[in-house]
């Protein structure tokens, strides 16, 4: 009875494990192509109290017209490295050419950006979702100790797999048994009659 409850509790864990895994691989690397929002890591704290570190921002598209001040927009910033920043818009100014320009600031940052980024897109990502924490996840399984393990891990289950193919394929092997035992003879002897 103990046996049989602990296999459930095992499968029924793993079966969790599974489709949480799936369910995020899924929403990570499936989602953004087939209904076109982008997530992105937060790697700073300058969004800490509405983004902290680590959280993951799912973004969706808005068209550039609508930008409002305190709309938090995932953007290009306009310096030499050209890194994603996800930051709030603090002034929107629109160009005579059409253009939008904005300024930002991080929530936990004492001053804005050293910028202002000027949008020519129809179509800015403005953040719809912040998915707490799962960011810390998908940073380890990016790491290198993680990818290069995993793969040492399936090769290892590859071989695993095969082998037990293999040694289930053999035939048993069949004990020999003792000889059967020679019946006894018994040497009865008559005497001659008469």
């Amino acid at each position: 009875m103990r046996r049989t409850t602990g296999r459930r509790v095992v499968s029924g864990v793993l079966s969790l494990a599974l489709t949480i895994g799936v369910a995020a691989f899924l929403g990570l690397a499936v989602g953004p192509h087939v209904l076109g929002y982008r997530t992105a890591v937060m790697l700073t704290g300058s969004m800490t109290g509405t983004i902290d570190r680590g959280d993951i921002v799912v973004s969706v598209p808005r068209p550039t017209a609508e930008i409002e001040v305190g709309d938090i927009l995932t953007f290009q910033a306009p310096v030499a490295d050209g890194h994603v920043e996800t930051h709030r818009v603090i002034a929107v100014r629109r160009t005579d050419d059409g253009r939008v320009e904005v300024r930002t600031q991080g929530d936990a940052n004492a001053a804005p950006d050293p910028w202002r980024a000027t949008i020519s897109d129809d179509t800015v990502w403005e953040t719809a979702y912040v998915v707490p924490k799962a960011g810390h996840v998908v940073r380890a399984v990016r790491s290198s100790v993680v990818r290069y393990g995993a793969v040492w891990v399936a090769l290892g289950g590859v071989v695993l797999l095969g082998l037990s193919l293999i040694w289930g394929q053999q035939p048993p092997r069949h004990r020999r048994e003792a000889p059967a035992a020679r019946p006894r003879l018994t040497l009865v002897t008559s005497e001659p009659s008469a």
